[in-house]
């Protein structure tokens, strides 16, 4: 079985467990469950889009309080884990478009129980990535790019999320029509091979590809 396939049937396993415990009306241990599956590789995205650690942390906390008071009206038009890097999206604009920076949160962390406790795991985890030297240099190229099209190749590429739920992400809100979805989709291929092409132009003006010319 493919790398891929792993994280897609453990996608699907932790979409299950979430969806039962909400379905009975668990909501912390959908809570628990979600952030138990997805909390790392949300941790990571607002790492690679916030770069300050204590910015990224922050923001964390800001989608766990947001995962939290909107899971009761959660309406799985899409999965847990799309939505989350939906909410992920919106909390780090909202913190980047801050004209100051949060005094305070909103949701008494301490009152979560194990919820709080994964936080505190997630935020006291330094990530290491091993990575080649030529893999360094690519990261490097994409820093080049403009944040959003960043933020494309990493759902895209990095975490293989569909063209539907990459329109849902992408925009932050996953109450879009289907036609209004299909209509995102759309423009994000566009977008994407757009992104594509500008990585390649910096990848050979750095000789790490060469030119098709």
């Amino acid at each position: 079985m493919s790398e891929r396939s792993k994280v897609d049937v453990a996608t699907t396993e932790a979409e299950r467990r979430i969806h039962a415990a909400f379905d009975a009306g668990e909501l912390q241990v959908a809570a628990t469950a979600a952030l138990e599956a997805y909390a790392d590789e949300i941790s990571s995205f607002l790492g690679s889009r916030l770069r300050s650690p204590s910015d990224a942390a922050e923001v964390f906390s800001m989608f766990v309080e947001d995962l939290w008071a909107g899971l009761p009206k959660f309406a799985w038009r899409c999965s847990m884990r799309t939505w989350a890097y939906a909410l992920a999206r919106n909390a780090a604009a909202r913190y980047l478009a801050a004209p100051q920076r949060r005094a305070g949160r909103a949701l008494p962390l301490s009152n979560m129980g194990e919820i709080s406790e994964l936080i505190e795991r997630v935020r006291s985890t330094t990530h290491a990535y091993r990575q080649t030297e030529t893999k360094d240099r690519f990261r490097a190229l994409r820093e080049e790019l403009d944040e959003d099209d960043q933020t494309l190749l990493v759902l895209r590429v990095d975490r293989g999320l569909s063209w539907r739920d990459l329109a849902l992400a992408m925009t932050g809100d996953t109450e879009l029509s289907d036609e209004a979805a299909s209509r995102e989709a759309a423009r994000l291929r566009k977008a994407f091979e757009r992104v594509k092409a500008e990585l390649r132009r910096l990848a050979e003006r750095d000789g790490l590809l060469k030119s098709r010319s």
